[in-house]
């Protein structure tokens, strides 16, 4: 069985797709089976280092890159499917190309946001993008995705014409990786002084909020802890929190006490994991949340939203508070600080949670997909 593995979007993706991206080919590589032969249309390393279109690019350049994309999607990979007689096209970006294909299809779409928030993208886009993922979703096409919430988000959206199955992926653990305390010690971040989170500054990700509950949390404990939010702007100016909370935290007068140190590599996100008094997840959408994960099996506790997604992956190894309720996150925060045994439970829970998320079960999940028949569903 012949598996041809889209990786081109790898070089433009960022955080979640990213990482599951990642994860899919080293998983397919680390643990393979004897009926399937994987083929990659990219070499990662190779995919990562491109930098064509990363970064702030003109108008002209974002053009190139859909421009680009779509010559991929409906003319070169269709083209490779034919050379190698793949049986199976499985697009791990949401995107499956429009023209008749002689083999299944697995799609993976990781959330539904796109239609639950459109707010949040600009309208051209977001009509050129649906439309783009709904001419793929043709012939023998099973959609996979992130989490029973993201898959009844889907049925919603897109009705139940095509069998969807849910995988849960897995995080990136950092291992191998050296921890850096450049970055530590450039802002005088000591063992269990910060909560942290790490992710893109989308609007749903409500870090405004974050930073206003940390706020209130310092004037009512009188800690001394800091908050590390890493991470890059959103993925569009619609989408952007970054100026907002940077606003923020001037007018709260926390330039000292908030850390807004940028993108990271792995070697200080891992430093910042190591080192985390607790990670805090705010978001009011999710369809996993690779981050809880990632904090857990390093031993740090997680206080959570209450979303749908966050809730499913945590299972009852986080602290979750009401969604969108800044004196409620407030609270937990407060909480987490005073009870230490608390604090030791929620360890302990997160990192047995954590191992119920490998990269075998993940790959394994996908194996037995790819091997059973289409009709036994």
């Amino acid at each position: 069985m012949k598996v041809l593995l889209d990786l081109q979007y790898l070089n433009v993706a960022s955080t979640g797709i990213k990482t599951y991206m990642l994860e899919l080919a080293h998983a397919a590589r680390a643990y393979p089976h004897p009926e399937i032969e994987w083929i990659f249309t990219h070499e990662t390393e190779e995919r990562l280092a491109d930098q064509t279109y990363r970064g702030t690019q003109s108008k002209i350049q974002k053009l190139n890159f859909h421009l680009d994309y779509f010559r991929w999607k409906e003319f070169q990979l269709p083209d490779l499917v034919k050379k190698y007689q793949a049986d199976v096209l499985l697009c791990p970006d949401f995107v499956s190309p429009a023209a008749s294909l002689p083999c299944r299809r697995l799609t993976v779409i990781h959330d539904a946001f796109f239609w639950q928030m459109p707010q949040n993208y600009p309208r051209w886009w977001r009509k050129y993008f649906l439309s783009l993922i709904r001419k793929g979703l043709k012939e023998n096409t099973e959609i996979i995705t992130t989490t029973e919430y993201s898959k009844n988000s889907l049925l919603e959206h897109l009705g139940s014409s095509l069998p969807i199955s849910v995988v849960y992926q897995a995080p990136k653990f950092l291992n191998g990786v050296t921890p850096s305390s450049s970055l530590l010690a450039a802002h005088n971040l000591v063992k269990g002084g910060y909560f942290l989170h790490i992710g893109t500054f989308d609007k749903r990700k409500n870090l405004p909020l974050l930073v206003r509950a940390y706020a209130d949390f310092l004037s009512k404990s009188q800690s001394s802890k800091k908050l590390v939010l890493a991470g890059g702007p959103g993925q569009s100016k619609v989408m952007n929190d970054l100026p907002h909370v940077e606003k923020l935290v001037e007018s709260l007068g926390l330039q000292e006490k908030v850390i807004l140190p940028g993108y990271l590599d792995d070697t200080e996100i891992r430093a910042l994991y190591e080192e985390a008094f607790a990670y805090v997840f705010p978001s009011e959408n999710e369809g996993f949340g690779i981050p809880v994960l990632e904090a857990m099996g390093f031993g740090v506790p997680v206080i959570h939203s209450d979303q749908p997604a966050l809730m499913e992956v945590a299972g009852a190894a986080g602290l979750p508070f009401s969604t969108g309720s800044e004196s409620n996150l407030t609270e937990k925060m407060i909480l987490l600080e005073r009870e230490t045994d608390l604090r030791s439970s929620l360890v302990h829970a997160g990192m047995a949670r954590s191992k119920d998320f490998s990269a075998q079960k993940f790959i394994t999940a996908f194996q037995e997909i790819i091997l059973r028949s289409p009709l036994a569903r």
